[in-house]
């Protein structure tokens, strides 16, 4: 199910803002009317950005510092699994913005002509383990995740945290009778906390947001299925000046920090 976020602010990382002057009138006679409030750059409007769900907590803080930098503004948000939100697009839903969790989906976007000019990879993400607290159920490796009377989640294999799940039972040899299939890494994080799973195979920066929430186990082979992250402007955004400062932001350095501090790899 997607979900729309409004933008909030808090001060810009390193960035400027300009205030707007008021000009006040002689005593005696009449005062003018204030001048409007606009963007230090001019830009206006708003924007949707359709971004897959792993990247909700990322594209919050990084929604923050835009609407500050761009007072006046208004950025929305649809978070989903990357190859829902493809479908959305081609069925007509509009948007300005597509960020997905592999390249696979943006290539998808890509020949259905959804995307003007070239993505940019602006961050990287692996798998690991979740279990209950307290890892009840002793999973100490990938392949305990086959053992009987285990219950586990995994992602559907259509859509990426799925795809990289089928690839690490390929190279590990293990393979996995799940106890449910989810349309986004959200979801199987969901099924463990709820205590529906015994554990779950979620992105790492997942697993770090959760804390305390769970017991993370590691998966050495994780780096042999790593997604890569691309962001683009969709080829019928409605504003695309400000949907490529957003962009511009996401794969700058402010974006590759915060993407950094939230546990992907950057470029």
């Amino acid at each position: 199910m997607t979900t729309r976020a409004p933008v909030r602010s808090i001060a810009a990382l390193g960035m400027a803002t300009v205030g707007i002057a008021a000009t006040a009138a002689a005593c005696a006679g009449p005062q003018s009317a204030p001048a409007p409030s606009s963007s230090p750059s001019g830009a206006s409007g708003e924007i949707t950005v359709f971004a897959a769900s792993s990247l909700t907590s990322v594209f919050s803080t990084l929604s923050e510092q835009f609407d500050e930098t761009y007072p006046g503004t208004d950025v929305h948000f649809s978070f989903a699994g990357s190859t829902d939100l493809v479908a959305q697009l081609t069925q007509g839903a509009p948007a300005d913005v597509f960020a997905a969790a592999d390249e696979t989906s943006m290539a998808a976007a890509v020949d259905t002509g959804l995307i003007t000019g070239v993505p940019a990879v602006f961050a990287a993400n692996t798998l690991t383990i979740v279990t209950r607290p307290g890892n009840p159920r002793g999973i100490r490796a990938f392949a305990d995740l086959a053992r009987p009377g285990v219950s586990v989640v995994l992602c559907a294999p259509q859509v990426p945290c799925g795809a990289a799940g089928v690839k690490l039972q390929e190279l590990t040899g293990v393979t996995i009778t799940p106890a449910s299939e989810e349309s986004s890494v959200v979801g199987v994080l969901g099924k463990v906390l709820s205590g529906e799973a015994d554990a779950g195979l979620v992105y790492a920066t997942d697993a770090e947001a959760a804390g305390g929430k769970v017991t993370v186990v590691a998966i050495p082979e994780s780096g042999s299925a790593t997604n890569r992250y691309p962001i683009a402007l969709l080829a019928d955004s409605r504003n695309p000046d400000l949907a490529e400062r957003f962009v511009e932001l996401v794969t700058g350095p402010a974006g590759r920090r915060i993407c950094a501090d939230a546990g992907f790899a950057v470029p």
